[in-house]
């Protein structure tokens, strides 16, 4: 059974990847052009330029849609990530210390989302893999060794 789990691994990696991105990128929608309910639940957008809502918005639609895609991934993910532990702890934690009683859940589990992301990569379906065959596949014959009969 495990060995099977382990086969499926890179899928339910890719599957992850595709859903936290697309939701941390409908955030960023959100926020900037008011779809989805907007920033404020209302309709509302965040004002342009304005810090931190609007470059976290941005970082949010640009982040998300790159792990979405699954390119350049863990780049996309530690800047997410970054963001995510910058929001909870400048808007959320000084309200309160727990997630639940400051309404920080969402960004603390978007921060440790991406974390996790930028130590597995994309996983399956993702566009770095592309990328990363390619690349190997033009070093491989230079870093392949034959071996040495005695």
């Amino acid at each position: 059974m495990t060995e099977r789990l382990n086969r499926a691994q890179p899928y339910a990696v890719g599957l992850f990847r595709i859903v936290v991105g697309l939701l941390f990128a409908c955030h960023g929608a959100a926020s900037l052009f008011g779809v989805l309910g907007g920033a404020d639940g209302s309709g509302g957008t965040a004002e342009t330029g304005a810090w931190p809502n609007w470059y976290a918005a941005v970082i949010e639609l640009v982040g998300g849609c790159l792990v979405l895609l699954g390119l350049g991934t863990r780049v996309a993910a530690l800047i997410s990530s970054g963001s995510m532990a910058y929001a909870y702890f400048k808007v959320h934690q000084p309200n309160a210390l727990w997630p639940m009683e400051n309404s920080g859940e969402g960004a603390a589990m978007f921060c440790w989302a991406f974390l996790l992301l930028i130590f597995t990569g994309s996983g399956a379906f993702g566009l770095d893999r592309l990328f990363t065959k390619d690349s190997a596949a033009a070093e491989q014959p230079s870093t392949q060794q034959t071996p040495v009969a005695a």
